[in-house]
């Protein structure tokens, strides 16, 4: 690692710890108190949440051996991809934007699939995943838009004028969007040629022309229903793994579903932020969101930290089985390497 690493790492911690400070002094939430209430939390909606997590990686799993049917000659098992992407999730904890790179990795030495065709193959899923996350947002901001709305104009330091509806506002940024659509498209047919000369626009292109490449290789693949099943049974177990924690708390066990959606959205956001496993901007964002659903700050922030904790000890407990499994594997296959360089272990005994 160099050294413009280790600064972009020293400075994602740092920021991780001042927003993770910032979201425990703004709700005066101690951790005798924060102990107190995760240890009496009913621990069966745990072990229920971790099964939907196990579902949720195998499934990723299984969609990635999906998409690198039509590229490689042998499909590696379903052990040697979970166990990849397990391990790449685990890196992920200790190298932020590592865990793509070492799944890769892990699954070249497990199955021998080069590691610029499986990346490939991680790029394209992450583009099913960013138009599911689109949709989801999309869903989640229509159904419950007059929370979400409050939630981003309190967030950012404002309150919503007095005797003014969701619906009302909702209709006034649809027109806002709508008119800069038409502007930014009416612009862009008037200066097409001239921007067609730019370096920027040209490198804008090919960046867009390969999302909707991978966006659209599902057609190439053997089993799109099998890949459409999996992208959507993974974000079904996401939604549950978390949701089924609220009813782990008596604060927060009479959440309903749209409260789970929209946590979901709001944590994946903070997941996705640049510091260590979406510490401090996933409880900031979390904690703050569940105070529209009628939680107090602290129980706000008891939960955020219950659902990242449950997320993360789960990440590091699979990621060791993962990585046991790997030199489980490789230790095998060297074994198996020495004995055929052997000569004597070919050898028939008379």
């Amino acid at each position: 690692m160099n050294v413009k690493n280790v600064i972009k790492y020293l400075v994602s911690l740092a920021i991780a710890g001042g927003l993770l400070w910032f979201t425990f002094h703004q709700s005066h939430l101690d951790a005798a108190d924060l102990w107190q209430k995760i240890k009496g939390a009913d621990y069966r909606w745990v072990l229920l949440s971790a099964v939907f997590t196990i579902i949720a990686h195998w499934s990723r799993a299984e969609r990635w051996r999906i998409l690198l049917e039509p590229v490689i000659t042998q499909r590696p098992t379903s052990l040697d991809t979970t166990a990849s992407v397990l391990t790449g999730y685990l890196a992920n904890l200790a190298l932020p934007r590592a865990g793509e790179f070492v799944r890769c990795g892990t699954l070249y030495r497990l199955s021998n699939v080069p590691v610029n065709v499986s990346f490939g193959a991680v790029v394209a899923e992450r583009l099913f995943d960013l138009l599911m996350l689109v949709l989801l947002l999309i869903a989640t901001f229509v159904l419950e838009f007059d929370r979400i709305s409050q939630f981003f104009i309190e967030f950012l330091g404002g309150k919503l004028p007095k005797g003014s509806s969701g619906s009302g506002i909702l209709l006034f940024a649809g027109v806002v969007i709508v008119g800069l659509v038409l502007l930014v498209w009416f612009l862009f047919n008037r200066y097409r040629e001239a921007l067609g000369r730019h370096p920027l626009y040209q490198k804008v292109s090919v960046f867009v022309k390969g999302l909707l490449d991978g966006l659209l290789s599902v057609r190439k693949i053997r089993r799109p229903g099998a890949f459409v099943f999996h992208t959507l049974l993974i974000w079904t177990m996401y939604y549950l793994m978390s949701y089924t924690l609220f009813f782990a708390m008596p604060a927060t066990a009479n959440l309903g579903p749209l409260a789970g959606l929209t946590i979901l959205m709001v944590g994946t956001l903070g997941m996705a932020a640049p510091t260590p496993g979406g510490i401090g901007s996933f409880h900031l964002l979390v904690g703050q969101v569940a105070l529209l659903y009628g939680l107090t700050s602290q129980d706000g922030q008891v939960l955020a930290t219950f659902i990242h904790g449950v997320s993360t000890l789960m990440i590091i407990i699979l990621g060791i089985l993962a990585l046991l499994v790997v030199l489980f594997r490789r230790n095998k296959a060297t074994q198996a390497v020495d004995v055929l360089d052997d000569p004597k272990a070919l050898r028939l005994e008379p």
